[in-house]
């Protein structure tokens, strides 16, 4: 029977090795869970997946194995309003142990759709129907020794058998949008550190190093504090069609934030031209001479541009295309420019990729970039990463 898990998990795209899957076996013959589908679920996530962007795939694939509970979608079949919190009955140790469980996932999912059948309106306080508040196997915020959890914020007495089907890491799959914690987790992957500033930072190795050699008097050693050394620019679009994606870049930006030490941020509207901003704002004493980005910031920074790229292409290519100002050089050139003095800089696209070719611009500047524009997924950054990694002769 397990064959069959192994191979569901496989198919739906969880790299599982045969080592990984030797090792839950082991773990199932020495008895070190309880035998119940949650203790197996936790058990199973543990060996076989080594990536937190692969648990969605898992919680599909193990979903799918038991009997397949993910492909009934409870929470949708279920009216909204049964599931509205009025009261939460308070249950004693005593009433808690006379309540009898179902007898397993499968006797579970056959009085669901039972009581589905049946059921005609809103129930709270219970111990049958599908509802809030009491000992219902089925339901919300109440209490049952085994039963399946609906519509509930958090977890309650973590007692329910469903709660493996709430596919809550959908963020952490590699083809779903980024949040600020995958976003953060991408960005570590560009860390360097070295050590630099006041010696700050107890040394235990060299200090007991030390102190052997003065016969046990205590020498004290200090080093640096060890920091992130890599060196970021990032140049945000702004305004217009950028509106729709501020959250995703309020993410990219607090991220940043807590990842790098040396971070400096720009703005900028459709494309780049002969002057950026230093707020958001765009006011116009807050502008910034392009040119003096490369005049700043040495070829050691990694350059990162942020928006959709969908403009007007004369924007790009034509002297006076901005839709804002009279720029006498292109958009096209001032990219140029960047680019030859920040070998390795990427531009990450909030748009979803197959709307892309919808819009000649980002063609366009994916050409210029040689084709290191990256979609917003955690993919998407991933590659952005890789990117910015490389040695500049590379």
């Amino acid at each position: 029977m397990l064959i069959g898990f192994f191979q569901t998990v496989r198919l739906y795209g969880v790299p599982v090795s045969i080592t990984e899957w030797l090792d839950l076996l082991r773990a199932l013959e020495t008895n070190l869970v309880e035998i119940s589908i949650d203790d197996f679920y936790q058990l199973s996530r543990l060996c076989l997946v080594k990536n937190e962007q692969h648990y969605d795939k898992f919680d599909r694939a193990f979903a799918q194995f038991a009997q397949g509970v993910e492909s009934l979608d409870l929470a949708d079949l279920v009216p909204s309003a049964w599931l509205t919190p009025e009261f939460i009955r308070q249950l004693s140790d005593a009433d808690k142990a006379r309540l009898q469980a179902l007898g397993g996932l499968e006797a579970l999912l056959k009085a669901f759709q039972e009581r589905l059948e049946e059921q005609q309106g809103k129930h709270a306080g219970g111990n049958k129907w599908i509802g809030t508040g009491g000992t219902s196997p089925f339901g919300a915020y109440g209490f049952n020794p085994e039963g399946i959890r609906l519509g509930q914020q958090g977890s309650g007495a973590r007692r329910a058998v469903k709660v493996w089907d709430e596919r809550q890491f959908q963020s952490l799959d590699s083809d779903e949008e980024l949040n600020n914690r995958s976003i953060k987790l991408a960005l570590r992957q560009l860390r360097r550190f070295a050590r630099s500033g006041a010696r700050d930072e107890l040394d235990l190795a060299a200090t007991i190093k030390a102190t052997s050699k003065q016969a046990g008097l205590l020498d004290l050693q200090f080093v640096p504090e060890r920091h992130n050394a890599i060196k970021v620019l990032l140049l945000l679009d702004i305004g217009g069609s950028m509106d729709d994606y501020i959250l995703q870049c309020r993410q990219l930006f607090a991220a940043c934030r807590s990842e790098f030490k040396h971070l400096e941020i720009f703005y900028f509207h459709n494309c780049v031209y002969e002057h950026v901003w230093r707020d958001a704002k765009r006011r116009p004493h807050d502008l910034v001479p392009t040119a003096q980005l490369w005049q700043t910031y040495g070829a050691d920074y990694r350059l990162i541009l942020v928006g959709d790229a969908t403009m007007g292409p004369y924007e790009i290519t034509y002297p006076g295309g901005s839709v804002e100002h009279y720029n006498s050089e292109s958009g096209e050139v001032w990219l140029k420019r960047l680019f030859a003095h920040f070998p390795r800089a990427v531009w990450l696209n909030p748009q979803p990729k197959h709307w892309w070719q919808e819009y000649p611009s980002i063609s366009q500047i994916n050409r210029l970039i040689a084709d290191r524009m990256c979609e917003w997924t955690l993919d998407g950054l991933n590659s952005a990463i890789q990117w910015l990694k490389k040695s500049v002769n590379s």
